[in-house]
C-alpha cells in the first residue's frame, strides 16, 4: 500500500469531518429506523500487535459516538473472519477489521467463499504499515544488492521465514523473489511472532516483517533492516532506505488493515461509520499511540479504500498467478 496515498487521504478526511455528524445523533436508514439501535460487532484478528491497538480504538469511539456498545470479535487468521461478515445482514450491526488478506487471500483459493469486490461495503482504510526487509546480523550483507549478489551465488540455499499464505511479510518476500530473480525458500511458521523469533535466533537467515516488529529489534542490533517495501521511505522507520530505490524499481508491498460492512448496507449507515472512524483516528493523541507501535493513520473515504483495493488486488493478483501461491 502506497504511503504517498497517506497525505492526500488525510487532507481529504479533513474535509470529510467538516460535514460530520455530530456525535450521538441518530443516522436514517431509509426504512424508518434509527440507527444504531443495538449493539455492533466488529470481527476481526485474534489479540495482539498494532492492528489490535487500533481495533480497540475504533470500538471505543465508535461506542461513544455511536451510543451503543460495540465490541471486538476475534477471530483466527484466514478466511474466515471475511466469511462471516460478508454473509451478515447488510444492517450496519456486523463489521469486518482486518488487513489486507481478506481480500488477497481469495485469490488464493480455487472456489472461495465470497467475493472481496462483491460482497463488502467499503467504509475506510484505517491503518497502513510497511514491511521491513531484515537480516540475522550475521549474514554477511548490508544492503539489498549485497543481498541479490548472495541469493544469487547460492541458489536455493537462503531461506526466509514467513507466517501463513497470504499475509503482507509472504507477499513481499515473493515479489522480491520474482523482481530480483534470486531462488530463497520459504520456511513457514504459525505466526509473524514465530517467524521473526527465527530469524533473531539465526534459524533462518531473512525475513520481511511489519515495521511495528522491527523497530524494537533492529534497535538493539538483534536485526538488521536493509530496506522498507513502500514506494516511499517513511518516518517510522528514518533513514531506512526503500527497496526500491535500493535496486527494484518498481517494488512496492505493505501491510494495510481496513473496514469493511456487508455488501448492500445503506449508503447512509457507510457514511456515517466512516465519519466517526475517521474522526476518532485522526485524532491527534490516536495518530502518535498508533505512530509508537509501528503503524500509520490512513482514515481514507469509502471511494478512496474500494480504488486501493482494487488495485493492490490487481498488481498483487498477478504475482499470486504466476508464482502459484496457494492458500494453506
Amino acid at each position: 500500500m502506497n504511503l504517498r496515498f497517506v497525505a492526500g487521504v488525510l487532507l481529504a478526511g479533513v474535509m470529510f469531518l467538516i460535514a460530520g455528524v455530530a456525535c450521538g445523533q441518530a443516522t436514517s436508514t431509509g426504512s424508518g429506523q434509527a440507527y444504531p439501535s443495538k449493539p455492533i460487532r466488529i470481527v476481526t484478528s485474534a489479540p495482539g500487535g498494532g492492528n489490535d491497538l487500533a481495533g480497540r480504538i475504533i470500538a471505543q469511539g465508535l461506542t461513544e459516538a455511536l451510543g451503543q456498545q460495540v465490541v471486538l470479535d476475534g477471530r483466527s487468521s484466514g478466511i474466515i473472519p471475511g466469511q462471516i461478515v460478508s454473509k451478515a445482514a447488510p444492517d450496519g450491526y456486523t463489521l469486518l477489521y482486518f488487513a489486507n488478506s481478506v481480500y488477497l487471500v481469495p485469490l488464493m483459493i480455487s472456489n472461495p467463499p465470497y467475493d472481496p469486490l462483491k460482497d463488502f461495503s467499503w467504509v475506510t482504510l484505517a491503518i497502513v504499515s510497511p514491511n521491513v526487509l531484515v537480516v540475522h546480523p550475521s549474514l554477511p550483507v548490508k544492503s539489498v544488492q549485497e543481498l541479490i549478489a548472495l541469493a544469487k551465488a547460492k541458489p536455493g540455499e537462503l531461506n526466509y521465514a514467513s507466517a501463513s499464505s497470504g499475509t503482507s511479510n509472504h507477499l513481499a518476500a515473493e515479489l522480491f523473489k520474482s523482481m530480483a530473480g534470486v531462488n530463497i525458500v520459504r520456511v513457514s511458521y504459525k505466526g509473524a511472532g514465530p517467524a521473526l523469533n527465527a530469524v533473531v535466533a539465526n534459524e533462518v537467515p531473512l525475513m520481511f516483517p511489519t515495521a511495528g516488529a522491527v523497530i524494537p529489534l533492529a534497535k538493539a542490533g538483534r536485526i538488521r533492516a536493509l530496506a522498507v517495501t513502500t514506494a516511499q521511505p517513511t518516518a517510522l522507520m528514518p533513514g531506512l532506505t526503500t527497496v526500491a530505490r535500493a535496486g527494484l524499481p518498481g517494488f512496492e508491498s505493505a501491510s494495510s488493515t481496513g473496514v469493511y460492512a456487508p455488501a448492500k448496507t445503506p449508503p447512509a449507515i457507510v457514511k456515517r461509520l466512516n465519519q466517526d472512524i475517521v474522526r476518532v483516528l485522526t485524532q491527534a493523541d490516536v495518530k502518535e499511540k498508533l505512530f509508537n507501535t509501528g503503524v500509520e493513520v490512513v482514515g481514507s473515504t469509502p471511494e478512496q479504500f474500494a480504488a486501493a483495493v482494487k488495485s493492490e488486488m490487481i498488481r498483487m493478483g498477478k504475482l499470486i498467478k504466476d508464482v502459484g501461491i496457494r492458500a494453506e
